[in-house]
């Protein structure tokens, strides 16, 4: 270890300032808080139900009123502002774009995506599943219908609900996605903001009939103030992205200091007492002798 890096770790409780930043961010010139000490500035971030978590799949239970979420909106194509706000790139949607059933309260209208990414080859989602971290993660916030601002739903426990939904590296292209990956192009620097027109949210997330297989928590938001008050939905089955594309969106965009916006992604935290849910019946009750005996004659016409 540099002396210079070693004087950074030792004086960092004195040098940070109230301004988060991701751990990659962090030196002695960005003076900033990482991850692990958001909470002395924002209390909330020491929570018992924080977010992202690493979701163990042999302790999910199944949930039967976890339906497919119904999608509003989602095909619709729509002109939406996308701005650099020096940690992240926020696409903002309109509200017509909705949500409703899975066993959600209430309906959710849309506020706004972002992504979460690491470096070129390297992992980058926020949740993980069995301790695998995906190179991506796009997390789709709605607040309930009643609401008019994000910070107004945030009072309320169950004001916001998220969608999160992984990305998985494939040999093939995605071109939908790339409405997204030019747009980050165009809001390099902070404060930078452009419009993507005639966009759907299905270029994004494919088929939405793939998502019927999903996990839900109650948890927080990943970045300051780390407001306990999301319903969490995070969808099992990953997006396809190629590894160009993702080599592509890691090079885009700086954060405000000038630094190249890689890594954003806070570590996962502690699941303490919370139950994480299944939409799905789950592999034990799907693997026994006569279950699969049961799917070899139906697959072949044998019953």
């Amino acid at each position: 270890m540099s002396s210079s890096v070693f004087f950074c770790l030792l004086f960092a409780p004195f040098l940070c300032s109230a301004q988060w930043c991701y751990q990659g961010q962090f030196s002695c010139e960005d003076k900033c808080r990482v991850p692990s000490e958001w909470f002395r500035d924002s209390p909330e971030c020491g929570g018992q139900n924080q977010s992202p978590i690493n979701i163990v799949t042999r302790n999910v239970q199944y949930d039967p009123s976890l339906t497919p979420i119904i999608f509003h909106g989602y095909t619709d194509a729509m002109h939406i502002t996308v701005v650099n706000l020096g940690y992240t790139a926020v696409f903002y949607l309109p509200p017509s774009v909705r949500i409703h059933g899975g066993g959600l309260p209430e309906t959710y209208k849309a506020v706004q995506f972002h992504l979460h990414w690491g470096s070129e080859n390297g992992p980058g989602s926020e949740h993980t599943v069995d301790g695998e971290q995906y190179p991506m993660e796009v997390h789709i916030v709605h607040i309930k219908e009643r609401y008019n601002t994000l910070k107004e739903a945030m009072n309320d426990p169950m004001g916001v609900a998220a969608l999160g939904f992984f990305f998985e590296v494939s040999p093939v292209e995605n071109h939908k996605f790339n409405k997204v990956i030019e747009a980050l192009g165009r809001v390099r620097y902070n404060g930078n903001r452009t419009v993507i027109t005639g966009f759907q949210l299905t270029n994004m997330l494919t088929l939405l009939e793939n998502f019927s297989s999903y996990y839900r928590y109650a948890g927080s938001l990943t970045t300051p103030n780390c407001n306990e008050a999301i319903i969490w939905t995070l969808f099992q089955r990953p997006i396809p992205v190629s590894q160009q594309q993702l080599a592509l969106i890691t090079s885009k965009m700086l954060f405000s200091t000038g630094k190249p916006m890689i890594d954003t992604f806070r570590p996962v935290q502690n699941l303490n007492e919370r139950i994480v849910y299944t939409s799905m019946a789950y592999p034990s009750a799907l693997s026994s002798p006569t279950t699969l005996l049961f799917c070899f004659l139906f697959i072949f016409g044998l019953l």
